[in-house]
C-alpha cells in the first residue's frame, strides 16, 4: 500500500527549489540552437517590419477594425460585427486554424491538440467533442499537415505577428454567426476574413497610419541605430529585404536611424514577395531610384548602394558564402539555402519574465514533483493507493491550467504544450541558428562572440553536473556551492 505524507506543498517547493533559482534567465540574451561564431559572419540581413521595426499593440487595433469594416461594408456581413472590438492578449503566434471545423487550436510538435486550447469562436470546445472531431483522437494526420510547414488543405497555421488580429477577427465572426444562428460556409468565411486583412496591407492603409503617427506605433527606434552603426564600424556588410514598399521604409528609417539611413546598407530589396522570394528561381531584379520610382533597364548584376524590388534569391545567392539574416517568420532558410539565421520573437521577452516570477517556478517544480510520484508509484494498484494516485492526478491536471494561464488564459505559452514544444517551437529550433526577442539584443555581445547551445539531455541520457550547472537546471542540488565553477 502506497503510504503519503501531508507535508505542506509550499514547504516541500521550498525544499527542491535552490536559492536564487528565479531570475536565472536574462530577457535581453540571445539563445542558441546551433554553434554559430558572428566572428565568421561577414554580412548581415534585415527584414524589416518586425525586426528593425517593432510595433505598438495599437497597431493590430487598428488593422483588426479595418478589416472588420471591410467585411460589413464591402463583403456586405451583418452591421451587428461592429460592436466587436480587437481583444488584446486573446490570441498567441503559432496556432492553426482548421478551415473546416472552424476550429482555432494549438497544436504540439508531434501533431497533438492541447486539449483546453481549441476554440470556435471566442468559447472554447470541450475536450471530448475536439477528440471526437478527429475520431477518437488528439492527433492530427501528416496527411491533413500535408508536410514539415503545417500547410495543409484545410490547415492554416499563424505564424507571423500580423495574424494576431486576424485570428480574433476570425473568432469574432464565428462568435457572432454562432450566437446568432446564422449558417455559413467555413470556406468562405475564411477567405472573405483573410481577404479583408490582405486589403488592409496591400491597399497601403496601414502604411498611413504608421507614416502618420511614427512616435506612437514604432518602438525601439534609437536602439537599431545603436545595433547598425556597431556593425558598420566593425566593416561588416548590411542588407535589407522587406515586402514592405521603398516609401514606407524610407520614412521609417529615416524615423529610426537617420536621413542618410541607406549610407549603412550595401542593397535594399523592397516589395520582395517573401516567402515566394525564397523558393521562386525566376522572378527578376527591378531597380529603383533614389525616390523609389521604377526604372526599366533590365537587371544583370546587384550593384552596392542600389535599390531593388521583387527578385529572387536565386539570384542573389552569389553573396550567401557568410552571412547572419534576422527575420521574424521562421522561414527556412537554414534548411533550404544553408543560411544562418537569427529568429526576432517578441513574445520572448514576457515569457521569460513569467518564467522567472516564483509562481511559475513553485507550479513548474510541484508538477514536476506530482509527475515523478506518478511514475514510480504507479505499480500500487490496492484501492486506497488507487485513489491517492487519482487524486495526484487530479491535482497535476490543475496545476498544469494554472501554469498555461499564467501565460494566456485561452492558449498558454507559444513554446509549450503542457509538456511538449509547440509547433511553434519545432519551427523555431528547425528554422533559426539563434533568436532573441529583438534585434538590440546584439548590442550585448562581442561581434566575435561564439554562441554555443545549451547540451540538454535527451531522454535515455543521464545529465551532467556541468550540463545543469550551465543551463540553470532546477535539478541541481548545492547550486550556490558550485557556482564558484562557471
Amino acid at each position: 500500500m502506497l503510504s503519503v505524507s501531508l507535508t505542506s506543498p509550499l514547504s516541500l517547493l521550498l525544499d527542491l527549489l535552490p536559492p536564487g533559482v528565479c531570475n536565472l534567465l536574462n530577457p535581453a540574451a540571445i539563445y542558441a540552437n546551433n554553434e554559430i561564431s558572428l566572428g565568421d559572419v561577414e554580412i548581415y540581413g534585415f527584414d524589416y517590419d518586425y525586426t528593425l521595426a517593432q510595433y505598438s499593440n495599437l497597431l493590430h487595433s487598428m488593422i483588426f477594425n479595418t478589416a472588420r469594416d471591410i467585411l460589413i461594408e464591402q463583403f456586405k456581413y451583418p452591421e451587428g460585427l461592429g460592436k466587436y472590438d480587437y481583444i488584446p492578449g486573446f490570441a498567441i503566434r503559432g496556432l492553426h486554424y482548421d478551415v473546416q471545423k472552424s476550429l482555432l487550436m494549438k497544436i504540439d510538435a508531434f501533431h497533438y491538440v492541447q486539449l483546453g486550447t481549441a476554440y470556435r469562436g471566442l468559447k472554447p470546445v470541450p475536450d471530448e467533442e475536439v477528440i471526437e472531431l478527429y475520431g477518437g483522437t488528439q492527433h492530427i494526420p501528416l496527411y491533413q499537415m500535408s508536410d514539415f510547414y503545417g500547410k495543409g488543405p484545410s490547415l492554416k497555421q499563424f505564424m507571423d505577428i500580423f495574424s494576431l488580429p486576424e485570428m480574433t477577427l476570425l473568432s469574432s465572426v464565428i462568435d457572432y454567426f454562432i450566437t446568432h444562428g446564422i449558417e455559413f460556409d467555413q470556406v468562405h468565411l475564411y477567405k472573405d476574413i483573410s481577404d479583408a486583412i490582405r486589403d488592409v496591407h496591400v491597399k497601403g492603409v496601414m502604411y498611413k497610419w504608421i507614416e502618420k503617427d511614427m512616435e506612437q506605433y514604432i518602438l525601439h527606434g534609437d536602439e537599431i541605430y545603436a545595433v547598425l552603426n556597431r556593425l558598420v564600424n566593425h566593416k561588416k556588410k548590411l542588407f535589407l529585404i522587406t515586402n514592405s514598399p521603398f516609401s514606407f521604409v524610407d520614412k521609417g528609417m529615416k524615423h529610426m536611424v537617420g536621413k542618410n539611413w541607406r549610407d549603412l546598407f550595401d542593397m535594399v530589396i523592397v516589395q520582395a514577395d517573401k516567402p515566394n522570394f525564397f523558393t521562386d528561381r525566376r522572378k527578376p531584379f527591378r531597380k529603383l531610384d533614389d525616390k523609389g520610382s521604377l526604372q526599366w533597364d533590365k537587371i544583370n548584376q546587384l550593384e552596392k548602394g542600389k535599390i531593388y524590388k521583387e527578385g529572387c534569391v536565386w539570384l542573389f545567392i552569389f553573396m550567401l558564402n557568410s552571412w547572419l539574416f534576422f527575420h521574424p517568420d521562421l522561414q527556412d532558410l537554414m534548411l533550404r539555402h544553408g543560411w544562418r539565421t537569427g529568429a526576432i520573437v517578441p513574445e520572448l521577452e514576457t515569457e521569460i519574465r513569467i518564467i522567472n516570477t516564483e509562481q511559475y517556478m513553485h507550479s513548474l517544480t510541484w508538477q514536476q514533483a506530482l509527475t515523478g510520484l506518478l511514475e514510480r508509484m504507479q505499480m500500487y494498484q490496492d484501492a486506497e493507493s488507487k485513489q491517492v494516485l487519482l487524486e495526484w492526478m487530479k491535482e497535476r491536471q490543475e496545476i498544469r491550467s494554472l501554469t498555461k494561464n499564467l501565460f494566456n488564459p485561452q492558449f498558454g505559452s507559444i513554446f509549450r504544450t503542457f509538456h511538449n514544444p509547440t509547433y511553434f517551437s519545432r519551427r523555431l529550433v528547425r528554422f533559426s541558428d539563434i533568436y532573441m526577442a529583438s534585434i538590440s539584443c546584439l548590442l550585448n555581445y562581442d561581434v566575435n562572440f561564439t554562441f554555443y547551445p545549451r547540451r540538454t539531455p535527451l531522454q535515455h541520457e543521464a545529465p551532467l553536473w556541468m550540463d545543469q550547472l550551465c543551463t540553470g537546471c532546477m535539478k541541481t542540488p548545492f547550486l550556490e556551492e558550485m557556482v564558484h565553477i562557471r
